[in-house]
């Protein structure tokens, strides 16, 4: 669907989605690091408030994945997420270069957004990296942890907490620092705030 050169990307249930994931995340952010470097004297939060609120923003965001995964599986939003392994590695490179060059010396963009293409290579298969395998594991290891008892006791002599809480504090880091990336990539368009006006009007 477009209108006067708009292409209708976001429709009204991908960005209640996109908002909800996105407070969720950021809760979460903030509550694990104050769990992870909470001490006597400091904290940046009372410990069994961020807890609860650790707890409560994870179980939002693992029901808004369920969101996402179906709304994926049943509207035409799938075909963005499609893998193309076929010339993938010339694409990526193509997209890169215009990442780390051409975009500072105004050149064109090599894969423009449109009815069929939403997301450019970089980005379509760091999505796709994300949402469908880092996504999945830390809700997994998350609802583990919130119920230990589910957890294997020990796994080659280590404890299964243990390296259920390792998994989910490094996966936790991974997305965070995709979260940095995501903010600073979403500037780049004609205007800096061009895309997060489209995630609220839904047209770009």
């Amino acid at each position: 669907m477009s209108n006067e050169g708009k292409i209708y990307l976001y429709p009204i249930w991908l960005r209640i989605w996109h908002t909800i994931n996105a407070l969720g995340i950021l809760v979460l952010i903030y509550t694990g690091l104050n769990m992870q470097f909470a001490k006597p004297g400091f904290e940046l939060l009372r410990f069994d408030l961020a807890v609860s609120l650790h707890n409560f923003a994870g179980i939002t965001v693992a029901i808004s994945y369920l969101i996402f995964f179906i709304g994926n599986l049943i509207t035409t939003n799938k075909k963005y997420y499609r893998i193309k392994p076929k010339g993938l590695r010339k694409r990526l490179l193509k997209q890169l270069r215009f990442y780390v060059y051409g975009m500072f010396k105004n050149e064109e963009i090599p894969y423009p957004i449109s009815v069929k293409r939403k997301f450019n290579p970089v980005q379509k298969y760091t999505y796709v990296a994300v949402m469908y395998l880092m996504v999945p594991i830390i809700i997994i290891t998350g609802i583990a942890l919130l119920f230990p008892e589910t957890i294997i006791e020990d796994v080659y002599n280590m404890s299964g907490i243990f390296i259920t809480a390792i998994l989910h504090s490094i996966v936790g880091f991974i997305i965070s620092i995709f979260l940095i990336i995501h903010l600073y990539f979403a500037t780049i368009g004609k205007k800096p705030y061009s895309n997060f006006k489209s995630i609220v009007t839904g047209w770009h």
